[in-house]
């Protein structure tokens, strides 16, 4: 029996990858586009049972290959560039591709765990689990916000577990290969350690300079919460994955620099001096992000507690300075 893991050289996928193995699983199918083949990396001290493209993939599929073999589905494969404008390329890659997998594991009664995104709920200030809040901005949030109200539509005649997680904004190992789709906090560690300083966006939408705010999530707390419901197959639903608590972009500017100031001898400083000493610099807000970008979001996590999940999540703090740890070690 295998575990099917899409999207398995990604940022999630391959820290799912990882997280299946430390369990002892290695009958894992892999499946990515490794166009970008530098993600190759992120599958490197994983083991797994074999690497197939999408598209051997989803033919495997349709000839009845994997029918019978299949112990979970974790969908993480997706185009999770916000800015693509390619609207055929994100619905064929992010829609139809996503209910072609749920139809089959329906079809096998497998349980199919899939990347919804926060992106679904636009510019609205209420991040809750319901049709009222949502309205996306660009069509990467529309090709998962059609996908959710699908689910929604057949919800009564589901089988198997179905579990939609509205992804906020995730940092952690494993992201080096998505370039400026990449975290704050990855960006920030390296333009510290390239120009002793970081930069960041001026206000926006009533927000001080870098003053605006995201429910920033570990990858640790991402990896936990899919295991969460990998255990529990008899809970399903669409759930919000954040930490539930919105910080700025300032806290995870300030977390890294102070982290590297540490590393290297040196004594961490307040927001105000490091903006003093030219460490934290603000740059014009981009023009073609104007009406596209959300300026606060901070996860409902109601529903999530409500289906048994009681893990204390990482803030800012305490999950960035794990993460400026790791790339650190893994820079030597």
């Amino acid at each position: 029996m295998y575990y099917i893991v899409t999207g398995a050289a990604g940022f999630i996928g391959s820290n799912l990858v990882k997280a299946l193995n430390e369990r002892g699983e290695h009958d894992i199918i892999a499946v990515d586009n490794l166009k970008n083949a530098d993600k190759f990396k992120n599958l490197v001290d994983c083991d797994i049972a074999d690497y197939l493209d999408k598209h051997d993939f989803l033919a495997k599929l349709r000839e009845g290959y994997f029918d019978g073999l299949v112990t979970a589905v974790f969908h993480q494969g997706a185009c999770s560039d916000t800015m693509e404008t390619d609207g055929l390329y994100m619905m064929e890659n992010n829609y139809q591709y996503t209910l072609e997998l749920m139809n089959y594991c329906q079809d096998e009664d497998v349980p199919f765990l899939y990347a919804s995104s926060a992106s679904v709920y636009g510019g609205g200030g209420v991040f809750k689990e319901s049709r009222e809040y949502e309205s996306p901005l660009n069509v990467y949030a529309y090709s998962k916000f059609l996908f959710d109200q699908i689910v929604r539509r057949r919800w009564h005649k589901r089988g198997a577990q179905i579990v939609g997680l509205r992804y906020f904004n995730v940092y952690g190992a494993r992201e080096q290969h998505k370039g400026r789709m990449a975290s704050v906090a990855f960006h920030f560690f390296n333009q510290y350690r390239a120009n002793g300083k970081v930069k960041l966006f001026e206000g926006c939408d009533g927000y001080t300079n870098g003053g605006q705010l995201r429910d920033f999530v570990s990858i640790e707390d991402v990896v936990k919460v899919n295991m969460f419901f990998l255990d529990n197959p008899d809970v399903s639903g669409i759930f919000n994955l954040g930490t539930g608590n919105a910080q700025s972009f300032n806290d995870v500017a300030v977390a890294t620099v102070n982290t590297l100031r540490l590393a290297e001898g040196k004594p961490a400083l307040t927001l105000d001096t490091l903006i003093e000493q030219g460490i934290i610099d603000y740059i014009p807000f981009p023009d073609a992000l104007k009406g596209k970008y959300q300026s606060y979001t901070q996860a409902d996590i109601g529903a999530l507690r409500a289906a048994g999940y009681e893990e204390k999540f990482l803030n800012v703090g305490q999950g960035v300075e794990r993460y400026v740890g790791q790339m650190l070690k893994a820079a030597g």
